[in-house]
């Protein structure tokens, strides 16, 4: 059997004790880093690539939505979410048939909640993690917004060609520039927007986006992933023929083979 290679990511010193000793009863468990906050977790995340995360909800800063709005769909690990919400954000978890640990954190139900990892072979997919994000911040916020009700809100706005309509669940309507957005990927009908401050999700389809919305500015690099060139610094060449963008805000993004070439062309280089 693999192991399972865990990173713990909580704003509590003693929670991530806590776990990381009941951890070591699980010989197929190897927690090779810990992180405090939602940056530093991205940081150990592109260093460790772990299979598996137990993630923390609530955190300063960032929440533990925030990391799973950032994490590319391909490279997204399996999350065992650990929460003290409310019944009906836990209702909401069961339904899409997520893993999540009650605090303080009971062996059985950890062993429990590892064995369904195993099961189903290390990853719910984020486009599974972000319909239960999306659902529970909906009933949080009592609002909710269909695929649907996006296109009736941008014919009421008569939306400037320069903004792209964004509605999470969570806020009011906002209006997003394309010249703040850096990147944006794709999770099945979500869309993960990401600026240099907020990441914003919202229900449509890639190829719908780029033929119908964004800019020409914006360039495919993945089948789930599309950047704005502007804010490329550097590309770092890999194996295969594939290579890493980076970004002005040091965010690493795989570039596939398939892509390279158009990006490299776009890019001059």
């Amino acid at each position: 059997m693999n192991t399972l290679r865990t990173l713990i990511v909580d704003d509590e010193p003693a929670a991530i004790e806590g776990l990381r000793l009941r951890l070591q009863g699980f010989a197929d468990v190897e927690v090779v880093a810990e992180a405090g906050s939602v940056r530093e977790a991205l940081v150990l995340i592109a260093q460790h690539q772990p299979a598996l995360i137990f993630l923390d909800i609530e955190m300063p800063e960032q929440s533990g939505f925030d990391l799973i709005r950032q994490l590319q769909p391909e490279l997204c690990p399996a999350i065992v979410f650990v929460t003290a919400f409310h019944q009906h954000a836990v209702q909401a978890f069961e339904v899409r048939a997520l893993d999540y640990l009650l605090k303080p954190v009971k062996q059985e139900r950890l062993a429990d909640a590892i064995a369904r990892v195993r099961a189903r072979d290390g990853s719910a997919g984020k486009e599974q993690l972000l319909d239960a994000v999306v659902q529970i911040s909906t009933a949080t916020a009592g609002t909710a917004v269909t695929a649907g009700d996006q296109a009736e809100i941008e014919t009421k706005y008569c939306i400037e060609r320069q903004k792209l309509v964004i509605q999470d669940g969570r806020s009011p309507i906002q209006l997003i520039p394309y010249q703040d957005i850096l990147w944006i990927d794709a999770a099945g009908d979500y869309m993960c927007v990401h600026t240099h401050s907020e990441t914003h999700v919202m229900r449509t389809r890639l190829k719908s986006l780029i033929n119908e919305r964004l800019p020409d500015v914006f360039v495919r690099i993945h089948k789930s992933t599309v950047v704005n060139l502007n804010y490329i610094v550097k590309m770092q060449p890999l194996c295969n023929s594939e290579y890493n963008a980076v970004l002005v805000n040091s965010k690493v993004l795989k570039v596939s083979r398939t892509y390279a070439r158009t990006i490299k062309e776009r890019l001059s280089l």
